[in-house]
């Protein structure tokens, strides 16, 4: 793969990894105190050595392809905001880990192998709601994400900073490089079932139920291992195929991170992650976020939430995806508990009226944020459940199929999130709040989420 300098043209009609320039360019900060170093950072990042390579990216299509015809099933997951501060390989393994027992959980009781995409290696900025917070009556530029700013209340750390990105950069090739030892080294193996098991999982009303399913999975395995079929014979049984993914926010990084694939000429990948996605904030028409995902070849997710009206959405579809490509492109419900049952049919049979072929992801995270009296940011389990619960019952009322689920959470035993088995209360949050931005399910309430999940999709059967 090869540095692209900005100027080549893609296969996409007008389009070239500078193109977005030339268009508005929302939740981009342009604040920077130096321009000019940034754009020295962007260049000295487009020398750098890709995180992922385009043949990983057309392995996602083809298997997103499946989740778009109803063979497979999507989880997406992972922190709301990656972090400096808290970059450590036990917290990577931590979610890792996680996401290995959601898929288990989804594959054996919902009978659907499982895509396994992070949100993790890539996702530090956050666009925000305003560009200022004020605290005890001093006002501060937004904290964005560690990749451009600090999360301290400080004036010094609220400068955006070029740098951080080469800090990103370097913080996406040391994870990426621990996942793809956990997933073909032997940690992934269904042999280490039982070892997956956090210790406050284990303490949990979830956890008879995750030791009853793998047991069974360990009496199937011991079967298999008299015929004569172990991980050695079969290496399916002990690695796995892990993808990674993230907002494609700031377009300069993402830029400088595009290549054009050596081996088929004039297709440009953006190499910073497997699949990237367009906020529910950026995901204008005429858009720069719009411009520059149309024309890399990645698997491209879009946020669609209650603004978004049906004809809007069949345009973005034909910009996004005009080849109608299976598994190109992932529609990411985003509407709130409340909201999702009255504003998603329509959106649905717009797009089965259409014969786009899409996958339907919910997130059930970003419409459904509480504020406590205490003043601590929170989502209730019971109103995400419910979220999920709605979006399944529409996409497949609908005649289409529910393709995944699109979490914000952690291997971490944190406190943000209400609910769930162990029924966290408002007053709880105080002890674990760890976040640096939205509040995450706890392992315990994510692996939940799973069941219900997939009991809910086996009942659809």
């Amino acid at each position: 793969m090869s540095p692209s300098d900005g100027t080549s043209i893609g296969a996409a009609e007008g389009w070239s990894p500078a193109s977005w320039r030339k268009k508005p360019a929302l939740h981009i900060p342009t604040d920077y105190p130096d321009m000019g170093k940034l754009a020295d950072v962007e260049k000295l990042l487009s020398t750098y050595p890709p995180l992922v390579f385009a043949g990983e990216a057309r392995t996602l299509t083809q298997k997103l392809g499946e989740v778009a015809e109803g063979k497979a099933f999507l989880l997406q997951g992972g922190d709301c905001a990656e972090s400096f501060k808290e970059f450590h390989p036990n917290n990577i393994r931590d979610t890792f880990r996680l996401i290995l027992q959601m898929a288990v959980v989804l594959t054996f009781a919902g009978k659907k192998s499982v895509v396994k995409v992070g949100r993790i290696a890539g996702q530090f900025a956050k666009p925000r709601s305003a560009p200022t917070e004020t605290i005890d009556g001093v006002t501060l530029p937004s904290y964005r994400g560690d990749n451009i700013n600090g999360m301290e209340f400080t004036p010094e750390a609220r400068i955006p900073d070029p740098q951080r990105l080469l800090q990103a950069y370097l913080q996406s090739a040391a994870t990426l490089n621990l996942l793809r030892a956990f997933a073909q080294g032997g940690y992934a193996s269904l042999d280490n079932i039982h070892r997956w098991m956090l210790g406050f999982v284990e303490r949990s009303p979830t956890a008879d139920r995750y030791k009853a399913m793998a047991a069974r999975i360990t009496d199937a395995m011991e079967f298999m291992q008299s015929c004569g079929i172990t991980p050695e014979t079969t290496p399916a049984l002990k690695q796995t195929d892990f993808y990674t993914s993230h907002e494609a926010l700031l377009l300069g990084y993402e830029q400088a991170m595009t290549r054009e694939d050596s081996t088929r000429p004039g297709e440009f990948y953006d190499t910073s992650a497997h699949m990237v996605w367009i906020g529910d904030r950026t995901r204008q028409l005429d858009g720069a976020h719009v411009e520059f995902c149309r024309g890399i070849r990645n698997p491209i997710g879009m946020k669609c939430g209650p603004s978004l009206a049906p004809d809007d959405m069949l345009r973005l579809i034909d910009r996004l995806n005009p080849d109608n490509i299976p598994g190109r492109l992932t529609l990411i419900a985003r509407f709130g508990s409340d909201k999702v049952a009255e504003g998603l049919p329509k959106l649905v049979k717009a797009v089965q009226k259409s014969g786009a072929k899409v996958v339907w992801s919910s997130d059930p995270m970003h419409g459904n944020v509480e504020k406590t009296n205490s003043g601590y940011k929170t989502r209730p389990f019971e109103r995400i459940l419910k979220e999920v619960e709605d979006f399944i019952d529409v996409v497949e009322g609908e005649g289409a199929h529910a393709g995944g689920i699109h979490l914000e959470m952690t291997g971490q035993d944190v406190t943000e999130c209400t609910g769930g088995g162990r029924e966290i209360t408002a007053l709880d949050l105080q002890d674990r709040y760890h976040t640096h931005c939205d509040p995450r399910l706890n392992n315990e309430q994510a692996l939940d989420l799973a069941f219900l999940v997939a009991e809910k999709l086996a009942g659809k059967r």
